[in-house]
């Protein structure tokens, strides 16, 4: 339980961090760092259930797409503000690393497994990126259609 709450504090202020360093509003700062510590709690409990760390990616992408465009509707700016702190403690940085480190080291078997598995990363949270923008425009566009055919029917 205690490891849960470390985790939960430290993707907050690594998101808030960066946030900070983008220049974001200050009215979404808590916003963002939530954003951060929601994404970061999915992948974390998705892995610890023994979810391959790709899967877990788009999982934990997909679900901080959703709650950035909640987000950038109820405060009226850009999703993006909540996208790229959030984002943050998803991105395989130690692990791209890694693979630098076993190149220069000259093991390029090793260097090879890392550099594929962060590229592999890295394109799960690009994909859980743009399907969660997806669902979100189908489910909206389904919203309006409906609101629409409910004002045709109280017109007559």
């Amino acid at each position: 339980m205690m490891d849960i709450i470390i985790q939960l504090v430290v993707s907050f202020f690594a998101t808030a961090g960066i946030a900070v360093i983008f220049n974001v509003p200050r009215k979404t700062l808590l916003h963002c760092g939530l954003v951060g510590v929601i994404g970061w709690i999915i992948y974390y409990l998705l892995t610890e259930k023994g979810m391959d760390i790709v899967n877990a990616s788009f999982f934990g992408s997909f679900v901080i797409a959703i709650v950035a465009h909640l987000y950038a509707r109820r405060f009226k700016m850009p999703m993006i503000i909540f996208i790229v702190g959030g984002i943050i403690p998803l991105v395989p940085g130690g692990m791209a690393y890694n693979a630098m480190r076993n190149v220069v080291e000259d093991d390029y078997l090793q260097g090879l497994q890392y550099g594929l598995k962060a590229f592999l990363i890295t394109g799960a949270i690009v994909m859980g990126l743009v399907f969660a923008e997806v669902f979100m425009q189908l489910i909206f566009r389904s919203i309006r259609s409906s609101k629409a055919k409910l004002q045709k029917v109280y017109k007559k």
